[in-house]
């Protein structure tokens, strides 16, 4: 093998681990958000693609009984207090529950 290759193995072996380790950011949390005016079957329609736009959510769910929305998201882009705020945007004012 060529000295050049195996004066690369470490450094690329290394690049590799780097990437390979599992770390805490930017894995995804969940958090509920309490909508209680959703007042029809369609309001959460409207809740669910108004989080959808936001950048960093992975998923979201509303749901008219109970008047909630559910959303899994990246930390590391968005914060529930954001989340929250896209909601009370699109007309619908919202809180993050308390775990």
């Amino acid at each position: 093998m060529p000295p050049w290759r195996t004066s690369l193995l470490p450094a690329v072996g290394a690049l590799l681990l780097a990437f390979a380790q599992p770390g805490t950011a930017g894995e995804p949390k969940q958090v509920t958000l309490d909508v209680p005016s959703m007042n029809c079957s369609l309001c959460p329609i409207t809740v669910r693609k108004a989080l959808e736009r936001v950048p960093g959510v992975i998923a979201a769910r509303a749901t008219y009984e109970p008047k909630r929305a559910e959303v899994t998201y990246d930390p590391d882009k968005v914060t529930p207090e954001a989340l929250a705020k896209a909601v009370d945007n699109a007309g619908y004012p919202a809180t993050v529950r308390k775990p």
